[in-house]
């Protein structure tokens, strides 16, 4: 029939579109207005480079951080619900071979403040950039770095041909869930309906047109 001659030729698509995605070893050359974000604090301008690193190109020191910042800044919210803390699925997460970064480093100091974690996949039968993690350190917070990660995230998004941007935020979490929606992101169809009771929500943002 038609209509799965056209299901098969959409389906072959969008595999092409992410073997394209994930064979990717660098994703910011086409957009150099992010490999560096600029703020004023206290009077003195801050210089950070974001760097795009696959899993293997991240040193194991860095991941360790990485993780001990996501158990800072969110792991109160998740003990506080019904999924709880589990340290050993968010380590095993953040090193999947699939996971991408988007990684912020002072440049001054030559630390890490700040990432993003996400991977290329096909989520409910759409090609989705999938956001798993979005933490900047205390001290980096407040000055946009967050909106500017997104920001560049979707245009890897819009430039690879993906059709959305989705991510999971805890409904405790009230400073992530306004955060999300100021910059433009809503309910996702697939998000458990208030029947199911999850401690969770799925948000996701069109990359089309």
């Amino acid at each position: 029939m038609p209509s799965e001659t056209v299901s098969r030729n959409h389906a072959t698509i969008q595999q092409k579109c992410l073997q394209v995605a994930n064979r990717r070893t660098e994703l910011l050359q086409d957009f150099p207005q992010f490999a560096t974000y600029r703020y004023v604090q206290d009077g003195t301008e801050k210089e950070l480079a974001v760097q795009f690193k696959r899993r293997e190109e991240m040193p194991q020191p860095t991941v360790q951080w990485a993780f001990k910042l996501a158990e800072r800044n969110v792991g109160p919210q998740y003990r506080a619900c019904s999924l709880g803390w589990q340290p050993k699925v968010k380590q095993k997460d953040l090193s999947k071979p699939w996971a991408r970064y988007l990684l912020a480093v002072d440049r001054a100091t030559g630390k890490p403040v700040g990432y993003t974690m996400f991977r290329f996949d096909l989520d409910y039968g759409r090609c989705v950039l999938y956001c798993y993690e979005l933490q900047i350190s205390a001290e980096y917070q407040g000055h946009g770095l967050g909106a500017f990660l997104m920001q560049a995230l979707e245009q890897i998004a819009r430039g690879l041909s993906l059709e959305r941007l989705v991510l999971t935020v805890l409904k405790n979490n009230e400073g992530g869930m306004r955060f999300y929606r100021r910059i433009g992101y809503e309910t996702d169809e697939t998000s458990p309906d208030k029947q199911e009771d999850a401690p969770y929500e799925i948000l996701s943002k069109s990359m089309l047109g």
